[in-house]
Parts: structure tokens; C-alpha cells; sequence
């Protein structure tokens, strides 16, 4: 792998959607850089710190977030003197995305007092009023010709269908929901799942036209559903709970057919590969060096701490897994399916219980069992799948970035200097990958995997 040297950054850092650029927030600068050369290709000035940055699905425009002030600016790469700027005046503006026609805004106001629809094309806007929540409750059919907007009225939650060409409210139909979490539609876009609170175990599934597919409750009492996420097949409809089990419904019978369970001591099945981070000690051999007396006394105490590099050790079974047990006090408790992401082809599907925060376990579905366990030195920060092959990739707040495929796991260290990363992102095609730290960020370039996917631990 190569690496890019390391880049100020102050906020969000994206591909766009063709992967030809990445955008990044420096204070109330926005820079655009070409992926290949790294040049900076263009220099947007804010009027604020940058809090939010979103591509449009084209490529062609950038939103960013300005919600110090409030205020959305919107800037053009093929028309770099164009400029758009979004005030909702006393509503404020807590959240911005894309239409995906990439020629609308739409904006929530504070409080979530309405969902505002702002057109670039002849300056028209359009209102809908009382969506559930800010960032949440939006979701886009894939044609990108509908959406879905979670609404709350009455003490009552609705869903609305949008048509994205007229932006006219086509339907509104009422969810069995107490207090709705989030929507999201099917990849076919056939059907539309909504998901209640922790405080209620709800999962349902509409059509479009309102009538409700199926209900599903695991369990009654307890805090219920933390995760919910389509395969990218369609055919797959994984549910990760508070009990620490992750299920995984069939959406032509709406059965559920696996359920996986998340414990601390891990005793099978027997092909589980189980990955621990290890340091291991750097051998130097010294013996041909002619050194002094007085460097080998100054450099004594330095020579004890050692060098040292990281790579996976594969346990045997049994395995005890750290846990930690989260406090009964304090809302929101860590624990639960707090991580869940399918690969590219569904056949993986990789968790974390957040009660056991440093092991990424990764399920095979179509074998119906676990595949492998990552057990990390430190808690997973965060994790990203290749968009185009069977390849994992996570990152522990550490110097170090981690890789996982059918064929093993391997570590692989950054050559830059007090480097950790907190974050990471694929683009679009797979060949690059952005590495966040706390001030800078940084790209790799990542080698194509071979169709075997055997790669060595030392690469």
C-alpha cells in the first residue's frame, strides 16, 4: 500500500460519488482535491466554520453545513463562480442533504418544525410540515424517484411518499409505532421498513401504498431495537437488538432464518478463525555494529523501552473476549448491536456488540455461521467494507490499520508520524481510502485484490 503525506483538516472530509475528488472543511475553507495528483483543483470560501459537507449524487455541486450560523452554502465545480447560499431566517437550519436529482436541497428546520425542499433550478421552494427528526427519518427510493419522510402530528407518526419530480405529497399513511425511529427503503424499493425506539420492540414492514407486510417483535420486555439494514441483495433484512443477538429476516416470508449471538467467551464452531492483535518485539541484530562507550550509556534507557509492531495472532478456542458491563444508572447503555454492515456481495455481515467493544465478530450468511472474530488492543472506532470486493477494513484510534478477507487478516502500519486513526472511508471504486485523524487525514492507495484474496499477514 502508499500512502499520501498527511493534510490539515478541521471537519468532514468525503469522496465524491464518481471518485474523482475529495472534498475537505478547513475552518471555513472548502477544498477540493484531485484524488489521483492530490492538487487542490478548488478553494471555496465560507462564511463560517464548515460543519457538514455533502456531495451531490452527480458529482457536479457541494453542499456545505454551516449550523454556527445557520446556513447552507452550495458551490458548483463545473461553474466555479456560481454560489447559493440558504437562510430559513427564525427556523434555522439543523440539517442538509441531497435530492438525488442533485438539483435539490432539502433542509430541516430547529426543532423540526418543517422539512423544506429548496429547488436550484428556478429558486421555488416547498414545505413539509412536522418531520420526526433532524438527520433521520428520509430515506430515497433507488430510481431516486420517491421518498419516504417520517412525520409526527398528534402524537402520531406518519409516513409521507414524496414524488421527487413535483415534490407533491402522493400518499400519507399512519405506522403502529410509539415513537419511530427511522425509515428506510428496500434496494427494489417494494416495500419500506420502519423501526421503533429502544423503549418499544417494533419492526415493521409497508408497501408504498400503506398496507402493513409484517410485523415483527423478538421479545416484549427490554430495550428492543438498536440497528437495522438491508443486504445490498435485497433479500436479507438484519435486526441488531439490545439482547446483544443480531437476527436476520428473509424478505420473501419475512422469517426469520439466523440468529447470531454475541457472548464473551467464544467456544465454536471449530472453523471460526480468531484474530488477536499482539505486539511482537522487532529483532535487530547488532552484533557487526562497532559502537561507544558513551552512545551505548546515553541511549541505555531508550533501548529498554524497545520497538515494537503489531500483527494477529490466531487463538484457539475457547476464547474469552473482554467485556464490559454497562452501567444501570446512565441512558443510553453500551450494549447491543451498535455496528452492523453487509458486504458488497451480502454474504458477510460484520457486528459490534458494544459491550464488548474491541472485537468485530463477521457472520458468514450463507453458511449460517461465524466466520471470524477480530479481537483489537483497543475499542473499533469505526469500519468500512470494500465497495468491490470482499475486503474489511477498520481503524482503533492507533497508528495502525487493519484489513480483513475470506482469506485472513493482516495489519498494516502508517508511515507518518503521531498518525491515529478515528476514521475511515472508501471511494466509490475501491482503489483509494481515506484515513482521518483528529487534525489531518491522509489517502492510500490500495492494491487490487487478487481473485484468490490470499494475502499475506506482512503485506
Amino acid at each position: 500500500m502508499e500512502f499520501t503525506d498527511s493534510y490539515k483538516q478541521t471537519g468532514p472530509c468525503c469522496f465524491s460519488p464518481n471518485s474523482r475528488f475529495i472534498a475537505v472543511a478547513v475552518d471555513y475553507r472548502l477544498v477540493v482535491r484531485d484524488t489521483l495528483s492530490f492538487k487542490v483543483v478548488h478553494l471555496f470560501s465560507c462564511l463560517d466554520k464548515i460543519s457538514y459537507i455533502e456531495w451531490a449524487l452527480d458529482s457536479e455541486y457541494i453542499l456545505c453545513g454551516l449550523y454556527k450560523r445557520p446556513m447552507i452554502q452550495a458551490w458548483s465545480l463545473t461553474q466555479p463562480e456560481w454560489t447559493c447560499k440558504i437562510d430559513d431566517g427564525p427556523a434555522g437550519i439543523a440539517y442538509a442533504r441531497w435530492s438525488p436529482d442533485s438539483r435539490h436541497i432539502l433542509t430541516t428546520s430547529d426543532f423540526q418544525l418543517r422539512l423544506t425542499v429548496w429547488s436550484l433550478v428556478n429558486t421555488a421552494c416547498v414545505h413539509v410540515q412536522w418531520p420526526k427528526h433532524t438527520s433521520k427519518g428520509v430515506s430515497f427510493t433507488q430510481d431516486g424517484k420517491f421518498a419516504a419522510v417520517c412525520t409526527r402530528k398528534d402524537c402520531k407518526d406518519y409516513v409521507n411518499l414524496i414524488s421527487c419530480h413535483t415534490w407533491e405529497i402522493m400518499g400519507v399513511f399512519a405506522v403502529d409505532t410509539l415513537d419511530l425511529a427511522d425509515i428506510e427503503w428496500s434496494p427494489d424499493d417494494s416495500s419500506i421498513v420502519v423501526w421503533d425506539s429502544p423503549l418499544e420492540y417494533k419492526v415493521l414492514i409497508y408497501s408504498p401504498d400503506g398496507r402493513c407486510l409484517f410485523k415483527y417483535q423478538a421479545y416484549e420486555s427490554g430495550l428492543g431495537v438498536k440497528s437495522v439494514s438491508w443486504s445490498p441483495c435485497g433479500q436479507f433484512l438484519a435486526v441488531g437488538s439490545y439482547d446483544q443477538m443480531l437476527r436476520v429476516l428473509n424478505r420473501l416470508t419475512w422469517k426469520t432464518f439466523a440468529e447470531f449471538i454475541h457472548v464473551s467467551t467464544v467456544r465454536g464452531p471449530s472453523c471460526t478463525a480468531i484474530f488477536k492483535e499482539v505486539d511482537e518485539p522487532l529483532q535487530l541484530n547488532m552484533s557487526e555494529l562497532c559502537l561507544s562507550d558513551e552512545f551505548i550509556q546515553g541511549n541505555s534507557e531508550d533501548s529498554t523501552e524497545g520497538h515494537f509492531r503489531v500483527r494477529y495472532e490466531v487463538t484457539e478456542m475457547p476464547v474469552t473476549l473482554p467485556f464490559q458491563k454497562p452501567l444501570v444508572d446512565k441512558p443510553n447503555p453500551k450494549q447491543g448491536i451498535g455496528l452492523m454492515l453487509w458486504s458488497k456481495d451480502s454474504q458477510y455481515i460484520c457486528t459490534r456488540n458494544d459491550s464488548m467493544p474491541t472485537a468485530l465478530w463477521i457472520w458468514d450468511i450463507h453458511h449460517l455461521e461465524l466466520a471470524a472474530i477480530l479481537v483489537q488492543k483497543d475499542p473499533i472506532r469505526a469500519a468500512a467494507w470494500d465497495p468491490t470486493c470482499t475486503r474489511l477494513t477498520l481503524c482503533t484510534g492507533s497508528p495502525h490499520l487493519y484489513m480483513w478477507t475470506p482469506a485472513g487478516a493482516y495489519c498494516v502500519n502508517i508511515p507518518l508520524s503521531e498518525f491515529a486513526i478515528t476514521d475511515l472511508k472508501w471511494n466509490s471504486d475501491g482503489s483509494c481510502l481515506l484515513l482521518k485523524d483528529k487534525e489531518s487525514f491522509c489517502c492510500a492507495a490500495v492494491p487490487v485484490l487478487p481473485e484468490s484474496s490470499d494475502y499475506s499477514s506482512d503485506e
